[in-house]
């Protein structure tokens, strides 16, 4: 009875060792078709029955992680690390963005220190030369206010620019969709552009879909339009006339695309020529001249999973060749989501610079034809959770995008407004109190950088518009008068 025991004891254990490998197997094939829920579901069940490995945990952590459900990809990265068995160094990286998304901020930095000791990346570079990030960023904090908005739903809204007195946006929604086809990835619709008119007041109306003939039964995404409202571009899957193209691992890649408005409809659609079906292209956004179009990519000589580039637009439309912002901008994460204000400074999206957790908003400003060290935006506009899609016009009205708690579906668009002041005086003599018209006025920060210049009026008089919460520096000259600074 003994042996027949032990015997059976044998067999059961191998028949579920084959039942689990065969389970994983269908794990897998989900998973690397990107069919993530579908391979979390079969890994958790699997999990739950007690499996343990290397492989397991990482590809369970990295299907939430690359789904940007964070918290719950923390947890089977905690998992994984409590094997303590090998890995490698980008899981330390991982982790430790997905802890933020918990609130973990000093573990997270204890994983960041473990990366930092296994890679010399930018990443573990940024980390090592400003360990008090978080202090930093609570000292920019508090310069936007920000809102929902009532064009959200259950799915994923995100991506907005501003068209007019409309804005267009990307949307998973099912009502209104041109098609009912359902991505594997997410389980919902694919993406289509839609629009919601913008009132004095800055807030959004109804929503409708944007074009008939742009949207496809693929993703459309981030568009982007000239002044003129006659030319868009924006993201689309590897798809147009009807025939859609595939890299050569089988995949069907993003890229940017054209298209005109002629008599009240959109057409000419076309791919730019720096897109290619083995990389992909995406979220374009244009200089203030139009000279300039920014986008996000991953083509061969980027640092990351994607990085920043420009390429140049001469007057008749064609372009130039790409080229990669540099490591000032990019990192060996995901820089992505550009736009550009009218005074040329470049916002974006980013993993790989320090911050709160996933992605956060970072602003670079410009200088001459490049970009100063990106500073992160602070909150309320950056969170624990992903926050990209940052847009404002000249009032100071913005949009941007954000999978945080609290909100309705799962990324939603909310809406901002820059607290700014008018700091003005006049500059006058000191003993006779007499008007001193053209004098030279600088403004400077708190760390004596100068900001702006301007020349007093005829009346003395003279303004700058400065941030809320922030120390500044006045300094006034003229000739034969001793140059005066106040704070």
């Amino acid at each position: 009875m003994k042996t027949l025991y032990t015997l059976v004891f044998v067999l059961s254990i191998t028949i579920g060792a084959f039942a689990q490998g065969s389970k994983l197997n269908k794990a897998d094939k989900k998973y690397d078709k990107y069919s993530y829920i579908d391979a979390i579901e079969i890994y958790e069940k699997v999990a739950e029955k007690g499996y343990k490995s290397v492989e397991l945990f990482e590809k369970l952590g990295n299907a939430y992680y690359f789904n940007g459900e964070l918290d719950k990809a923390s947890k089977w990265y905690g998992e994984l690390f409590a094997l303590n068995q090998e890995v490698d160094s980008e899981y330390y990286f991982r982790y430790a963005q997905a802890l933020k998304a918990e609130g973990n901020y000093e573990k997270s930095n204890q994983y960041m220190e473990l990366f930092a000791q296994k890679t010399n990346d930018t990443r573990a570079k940024l980390f090592q030369e400003n360990k008090d990030y978080l202090t930093d960023i609570d000292a920019v904090s508090g310069k936007y206010t920000m809102d929902k908005t009532d064009i959200n739903s259950e799915f994923y809204d995100y991506g907005p620019t501003f068209f007019g007195k409309q804005i267009v946006f990307t949307s998973s929604r099912s009502e209104g969709n041109q098609y009912s086809k359902i991505h594997e990835w997410t389980k919902q619709n694919f993406t289509d552009l839609f629009v919601a008119s913008i009132d004095n007041e800055g807030k959004l109306g109804s929503v409708e879909n944007f074009s008939k003939t742009v949207n496809t039964k693929y993703n459309e995404s981030s568009p982007v339009f000239t002044k003129d409202g006659k030319t868009m571009y924006f993201t689309r899957n590897n798809y147009n006339d009807g025939k859609k193209r595939k890299s050569d691992d089988k995949v069907i890649m993003e890229k940017i695309y054209k298209a005109e408005l002629i008599n009240g409809e959109w057409t000419n659609v076309k791919e730019l020529p720096f897109s290619n079906d083995n990389y992909k292209t995406a979220h374009p956004a244009l200089s203030p001249d139009e000279k300039t179009m920014y986008f996000a990519s991953d083509m061969p000589g980027s640092f990351g999973n994607s990085d920043l580039y420009k390429v140049s637009i001469d007057s008749n439309g064609n372009f130039g060749s790409p080229e990669n912002l540099g490591p000032t901008i990019n990192t060996e994460g995901r820089e992505t989501f550009p736009f550009v204000d009218a005074d040329n400074n470049l916002f974006f999206a980013s993993d790989g610079h320090p911050g709160l957790g996933g992605l956060d908003i970072f602003e670079a400003k410009a200088n001459k034809n490049s970009f100063e060290k990106p500073v992160n935006v602070g909150k309320p506009l950056n969170s624990p959770m992903d926050d990209f899609g940052y847009i404002t016009n000249k009032d100071g009205l913005g949009f941007f995008s954000s999978n945080r708690d609290g909100g309705t579906g799962f990324d939603d668009i909310y809406t901002f407004t820059v607290c700014t002041h008018t700091l003005s005086g006049l500059i006058t003599d000191i003993d006779t109190k007499e008007i001193l018209p053209n004098a030279k006025v600088i403004l400077f920060d708190d760390k004596m950088n100068k900001i702006s210049e301007t020349t007093s009026s005829d009346k003395g008089a003279y303004s700058f518009k400065i941030e809320c919460n922030k120390k500044y520096y006045v300094r006034a000259s003229k000739e034969e008068y001793e140059t005066t600074e106040k704070s």
